[in-house]
């Protein structure tokens, strides 16, 4: 099988990083030139990497295409590209919904549109896909765990959630930035804060049974400092702000 990646940002880079140190099996990964410096990055660090000529190059020589662009460069290149018949197209564009990028490819073709995370590139994450697929499905559960959605719109909560990795991000530069401005040396706090929140989060997943719920209430004990930190948080409106923008971005993602 090969695979071609039409754009090489980010999350295209974090994909294939996470294919080439899988257990998956194909026999070339072609990719756009259309950032050089990335792609040329990518084909040093992994052999079976090639880099094409052209777009439609990309699509003349895979068998799956990974569509990693954005969105308005993906409006106005996709129409452009001849895509084959048996092509499997996996799109990685939030804002482009399913009809639309149906249209725009021809709708013979097998269509997925997929969520990876960058923890992709270490073979770790969610990745939620619409519409089901089972080649698609066993394809990304060697490079994280699937979720298979089999409504577009539900799709879209997942997307809105998939905004907030910024947000997540920025909660830890604040807390090690903290621990900064206390005299502590910034790779230790860095390190302390990541290890601790990747902890958390491992043990959530590890009793994912369990509802959040109980997790929040097990963490504090009555006047504790858990307890403290948790309600000046609810009392000043972070929560609620957090929902708040989950619910922006969704309104987006449905307009689209």
């Amino acid at each position: 099988m090969k695979l071609g990646f039409l754009g090489t940002g980010n999350i295209t880079s974090d994909v294939i990083s996470g294919i080439c140190k899988s257990s998956l099996k194909f026999k070339e990964i072609i990719i756009s030139p259309r950032n050089r410096i990335k792609a040329n990055k990518l084909r040093k660090k992994f052999r079976k990497v090639y880099i094409a000529k052209n777009n439609q190059e990309v699509l003349n020589k895979s068998d799956w295409v990974f569509i990693g662009l954005l969105p308005k460069v993906a409006e106005k290149i996709l129409p452009e590209l001849n895509f084959k018949r048996n092509h499997t197209v996996i799109s990685f564009v939030a804002t482009l919904d399913f009809t639309t990028l149906k249209k725009i490819i021809n709708n013979k073709k097998t269509l997925v549109r997929a969520i990876p995370m960058p923890p992709i590139s270490l073979g770790l994450g969610p990745v939620v896909m619409y519409p089901p697929n089972k080649k698609v499905k066993n394809f990304f559960n060697k490079l994280g765990k699937s979720f298979e959605i089999k409504n577009e719109k539900q799709s879209n909560n997942f997307w809105a959630i998939s905004g907030t990795m910024a947000t997540f991000y920025e909660t830890l530069k604040v807390l090690s930035d903290w621990l900064v401005k206390k005299k502590v040396n910034r790779t230790k706090s860095q390190e302390y804060i990541t290890s601790l929140y990747f902890a958390l989060a491992g043990l959530a997943l590890e009793n994912s049974r369990n509802s959040l719920k109980k997790f929040v209430a097990d963490s504090q004990t009555p006047g504790g400092l858990n307890w403290q930190g948790v309600n000046y948080l609810r009392k000043s409106g972070y929560y609620k702000s957090l929902e708040n923008s989950l619910n922006n971005l969704l309104k987006r993602l449905n307009k689209s």
